[in-house]
């Protein structure tokens, strides 16, 4: 396989189509482009980005990927002003076919099954890889924004797939106002639609979740009230006023989304030490247009189970992608594969300017990958999909890192 990478930071989409699909070829010396996956911040226009990639690979080559709030390569990591970035391959090789399933009716479920069908497996497939648009209704006057949820779109995923084969991927989102998402879907523009690309033949996947939430206390709280992806109550009190307790004001009431509060699930020992590879988290998005309770970015929570407030902890997020990215590299090396190609997908809101870290956390990823000389095309998103606890999952503040690797 072969991989290169570019970037782009300019108002003009066409040319930053050009400028990153021209700069990947050439560092990647690639002679004959087979696909390529980009991503730009939600306020481009799609289309002219894309017809300016095509420009350059030609008409024939599958562009896949979509909006995102910011990109991140080797050598850049950008969420402000125009930026975009692209990864162009040669698979050699390794084996390659993507599909498209539209999500009709908010039916995330149903697509999920047709895409995989769409696909039909393989006994060579290694690894499912998805976009798929995270608002199914943007946001918007006084109502807040519907979301496609992760988790109907894994169960329908893993109705059809080999369990044998892992799915990654991720909910992209453009901008943090939950507006319209734009999607690359081989030659053509869309929205509404679950991507698939699935990798098979000489290639082994490598995968780790970056974490970085905490406890805010041993106490565990029930939803007894609660409508798709907004709660309203937790042991029977508005969820709003107990925030309000918990901040001792009301500024989070205007952060979209909440900076230092999240809420999660507890999948390992009820009673012992909390271990954040246990932990499904879910984002606070931000409190309702009328304040009655707090939407998340998710809708797999259910009335009557138990949630912690969690603390989202940024040198803990900080330390463990640093230390997960350098465990990966020390795993790879043990297996005596060869990285070709790491893919980082980042929670948008673990960018530094929304989660009030010192440094960004995707510097700790950049510094691991270019040790070891691999190219690297990260994006910031809504979703985070990976393996987790035995199974794919829908995840929120994390990073997903995953690399490529051959004999």
């Amino acid at each position: 396989m072969k991989v290169g990478i570019g970037f782009c930071d300019e108002w003009d989409a066409f040319v930053s189509g050009r400028k990153s699909a021209a700069e990947a070829i050439e560092r990647g010396d690639i002679e004959r482009p087979d696909c390529t996956l980009a991503f730009c911040h939600g306020q481009m226009s799609h289309e002219e980005f894309l017809r300016g990639i095509l420009s350059i690979t030609g008409e024939g080559v599958p562009v896949l990927g979509g909006s995102a709030i910011g990109v991140i390569t080797n050598d850049h990591l950008s969420y402000e002003g125009h930026p975009s970035a692209v990864a162009v391959f040669q698979w050699e090789s390794v084996l390659c076919r993507f599909e498209v399933a539209k999500i009709l009716n908010g039916d995330a479920k149903s697509a999920g099954r047709e895409l995989v069908r769409r696909l039909s497996s393989r006994e060579s497939d290694r690894l499912l890889l998805i976009f798929y648009d995270s608002i199914q209704v943007p946001s918007g006057g006084t109502n807040g924004p519907v979301l496609n949820a992760s988790s109907l779109v894994v169960q329908g995923i893993e109705q059809e797939v080999d369990p044998g084969t892992p799915l990654v991927g991720a909910g992209l989102i453009g901008d943090y106002s939950f507006g319209p998402v734009h999607q690359f879907c081989g030659g053509m523009i869309s929205n509404q639609s679950i991507i698939g690309l699935m990798l098979g033949g000489a290639i082994t996947p490598f995968c780790r979740i970056m974490h970085g939430c905490t406890p805010l206390d041993g106490r565990y709280h029930t939803i007894t009230r609660m409508e798709g992806s907004s709660i309203f109550e937790l042991d029977g009190r508005p969820v709003v006023e107990m925030i309000d307790e918990i901040y001792g004001n009301r500024v989070w009431r205007l952060q979209h989304p909440v900076h230092l509060l999240a809420l999660g699930v507890n999948h390992g020992e009820r009673w012992g030490t909390p271990r954040e590879s246990e932990y499904v988290n879910r984002l606070i998005a931000g409190i309702l247009p009328d304040g009655s309770g707090v939407s998340l970015f998710e809708t797999d929570f259910q009335l009557g189970e138990e949630i912690q407030f969690m603390i989202r902890d940024n040198n803990t997020m900080v330390e463990s992608a640093a230390r997960n990215s350098l465990e990966l590299m020390e795993d790879i090396e043990k297996s005596g594969k060869r990285p070709h190609f790491a893919l980082y997908i980042d929670c948008a809101g673990r960018a530094s300017a929304h989660s009030n870290a010192v440094v960004e956390e995707a510097w700790e990823v950049q510094k691991a990958l270019n040790s070891h000389g691999i190219p690297l095309l990260g994006f910031y998103s809504g979703v985070e999909i990976a393996p987790l606890l035995r199974k794919s999952r829908g995840l929120d503040w994390t990073g997903v890192l995953i690399v490529l690797a051959g004999d």
